[in-house]
């Protein structure tokens, strides 16, 4: 279980990594469109980093570390 949850928690970093690429390529553009993107990006970054953060307490707890 801490296996899986390890490798969701590389794959929610790796996420959150190429949705800020994405972002910083959106302020390159001169678009219509490119506020709205941005926004939904940097939405869509907050969530994923929210995850990762979820996933990584949830190691914390089948590892033992965070117990109540």
């Amino acid at each position: 279980m801490q296996t899986a949850l390890t490798y969701g928690f590389y794959a929610a970093i790796a996420a959150v990594f190429i949705i800020l690429v994405f972002g910083i390529v959106n302020l390159a553009r001169q678009d219509a469109n490119q506020a709205s993107r941005s926004n939904q990006l940097m939405r869509l970054r907050v969530i994923m980093q929210f995850v990762a953060v979820m996933i990584l307490v949830a190691i914390g707890f089948v590892s033992g570390a965070i117990k109540f």
